[in-house]
């Protein structure tokens, strides 16, 4: 993955004024969650994920809203650089959120970073089916199934990056 203090992440590339709780990077005392390309030129995004001992949901383990929103955010990217790529275009479409589902596997350590992978699975259109894991201390912890689809003007969202 890249080295976080030497690149900019998609979000901070693409979408610097973004306040958005998960991964505005303007949102001070948001998640700031920072999405990667991953080694291959296959669509996939890297996020790695520290959690504070505030996103706790019991000792020792995060929340599992807070993984719903890294899930839900970093999956939106993923589908946002997909369109973008296959789209030949020079800015990420604004996408929101169609649906998702998150499988909790085991306890996510609230102590130890997380890793995120999403990839696309397929996009028809406006629309990309986006399917990630959360992987801490070597386990996967939970997995996700997302749709995204991109907005046109006069949707509320449309200008938020």
């Amino acid at each position: 993955m890249a080295e976080p203090d030497r690149e900019l992440s998609v979000q901070e590339r693409y979408a610097p004024g973004n306040a958005c709780f998960g991964c505005g990077p303007a949102n001070e005392l948001g998640l700031r969650i920072r999405s990667f390309p991953g080694p291959e030129d296959d669509g996939e995004l890297l996020c790695e994920f520290t959690p504070e001992p505030h996103h706790l949901a019991f000792p020792n383990v995060l929340n599992g809203g807070i993984l719903g929103t890294i899930f839900d955010c970093h999956c939106n990217w993923t589908a946002t650089m997909h369109l973008m790529r296959r789209d030949g275009l020079d800015h990420p479409p604004c996408t929101v959120t169609a649906e998702f589902t998150v499988r909790m596997k085991r306890p996510t350590p609230l102590d130890a970073a997380i890793l995120l992978s999403a990839r696309p699975v397929s996009s028809e259109k406006s629309r990309v089916v986006v399917e990630a894991t959360a992987t801490s201390r070597g386990e996967v912890t939970a997995s996700c199934t997302g749709t995204f689809v991109a907005v046109k003007e006069d949707h509320p969202a449309h200008h938020r990056w």
